[in-house]
């Protein structure tokens, strides 16, 4: 079976990859000329890598984990200390800690809250923990129905003091979703919070050994390929193309760099392109179904993501950074942390800029100076004196729509993966599935997407094997050797 699909970031790359080992033959088409959807990366003219955003690994990456392990990748995973590293607002130039000892969940995360005593008080770290106990217990349906309210809201239903969002859920609202806790849903949080705190090694976090697009999506490609599906670059979608019938007949591929367009038929269709650009695309018979009309409340948050490479060392940290900045989200030093981008002398800062929204418009170098000014405070050592630390060179990306914003009431917009029309079906880290907006949600889309049209189309004719998300995964009987998913 021939399945098209329009987007080689994560989630169609995953979809391909799934498919592919159930024997089926993808053909993803991609519109840029680079790999990854939101994880790509480019090189400038001195060879230097600047990326899409800053991704980090968790352990609770179950999905995603296993995708490197299939693809014979894992080694490409530095995993860090199993510790989550703040930076100290009313003493600049300090860090205060959560360290995770080695112990089973939930009790290392209980260690870790109770072993920090610079941020939260003895009463605030109780009523927190009384807090979470619902969550904990009562599992993910009580999760999804916390969507009505935003994070600020249900601290405040649990009487848990609001000091404990300034200290910490600031800085973890703008790492989740680059929004505030004012607008986060609740769900967001207490699902990244439920899993941090019920698997052993959830919350511990690794980085990858160099750029996404030759280190982890060129293997899903490789294994494609092998496969014998076919990954396109510089084939964007223009036109989702309807028979009489009004299934899909074909994906209409505009013509660049002097190439003619041309139609691709299939079998089945995908699109695993995130959910503003789909919007754009849908046929206007399918706006007023439900399924789709629903997605206009889905909408891209702007992102914008800094580099900035320095004279010399700021830090030796080999770890994400919280900033618990007003301007800035997670940010890292990547000559620690990246082998491919390692330099022992000088220090390559990538940092989040979030929320963005009242920056997008701005210019990059109003960017850099602001996050210049931010990094004054957070490292007073390296910046005063009658020696400052010089900046080299500073490379700002901007993503006007990223991720959707997860604002409380859009559980109830996400669409599952089948589509009411019978050969067309969704990936992408907005559709449902437990994991929400982020590497991990998008891996588990493709792969709950690659599930859905095989039961769709192969008659339901699946080979059941045990799977992250409890359900089933096809896969196809044939000489290749393959070992089920």
């Amino acid at each position: 079976m021939r399945v098209a699909i329009a987007g080689a970031g994560l989630a169609g790359l995953s979809c391909a990859k799934y498919l592919s080992d159930a024997g089926h033959t993808p053909i993803v088409l991609e519109a840029r000329d680079v790999l990854g959807g939101k994880v790509a990366a480019w090189q400038d003219e001195e060879g230097d890598w600047y990326e899409t955003g800053l991704h980090i690994f968790f352990g609770a990456y179950r999905n995603m984990r296993r995708l490197f392990a299939e693809l014979g990748i894992e080694d490409r995973l530095q995993w860090k200390s199993h510790s989550m590293i703040f930076n100290c607002r009313d003493k600049p130039g300090t860090y205060s800690r959560f360290d995770f000892p080695d112990i089973p969940a939930p009790l290392n995360g209980v260690a870790a809250i109770l072993g920090n005593n610079d941020m939260l008080t003895w009463p605030e770290k109780i009523s927190f923990g009384l807090g979470l106990v619902p969550a904990m217990l009562r599992g993910q349906g009580y999760v999804e129905a916390c969507d009505r309210y935003s994070w600020t809201e249900w601290l405040r239903l649990h009487n848990i003091p609001e000091r404990v969002n300034d200290e910490v859920f600031i800085a973890m609202a703008k790492a989740l979703n680059f929004i505030d806790p004012d607008e986060i849903s609740s769900t967001v949080v207490l699902t990244a919070l439920n899993r941090f705190l019920q698997e052993s090694d959830g919350s511990k976090m690794a980085f990858l050994d160099g750029n996404p697009p030759q280190r982890l999506c060129q293997p899903i490609v490789d294994h494609i390929t092998a496969r014998g599906g076919t990954v396109e670059l510089e084939a964007p979608l223009r036109q989702i193309e309807l028979a009489d019938d009004g299934r899909v007949s074909g994906f209409r591929i505009g013509g660049i760099k002097g190439q003619p367009g041309r139609t691709v038929t299939a079998d089945a269709y995908v699109s695993a392109l995130p959910v503003d650009p789909l919007k754009l695309l849908l046929p206007e018979a399918w706006k007023q179904l439900p399924y789709f009309e629903k997605l206009e409340g889905l909408n891209g948050v702007p992102v914008i993501n800094i580099h900035l490479w320095f004279d010399r060392k700021l830090t030796e940290i080999d770890h994400l950074l919280f900033s618990r900045s007003p301007l800035l989200s997670v940010y890292a030093d990547m000559s620690n942390t990246c082998r491919e981008y390692e330099d022992p002398d000088r220090s390559m800062l990538e940092l989040v800029f979030a929320p963005a929204k009242d920056w997008i418009g701005r210019s990059d170098d109003a960017i850099v100076a602001a996050t210049l000014e931010e990094l004054e405070r957070l490292f007073p050592q390296h910046f005063g004196g009658d020696n400052p630390a010089q900046l080299r060179k500073a490379i700002v990306v901007k993503t006007p729509l990223s991720v959707y914003k997860t604002v409380p009431g859009c559980q109830a917009l996400r669409p599952d993966q089948t589509s009411p029309i019978p050969n067309f079906f969704l990936a992408g880290d907005y559709t449902m599935q437990r994991y929400l907006a982020s590497m991990e949600g998008a891996v588990l889309s493709g792969r709950l997407c690659a599930e859905a049209i095989a039961a769709a189309l192969d008659g339901g004719a699946l080979l059941t094997t045990p799977r992250t998300e409890g359900a089933t995964i096809p896969v196809a009987a044939d000489a290749t050797g393959l070992a089920p998913v």
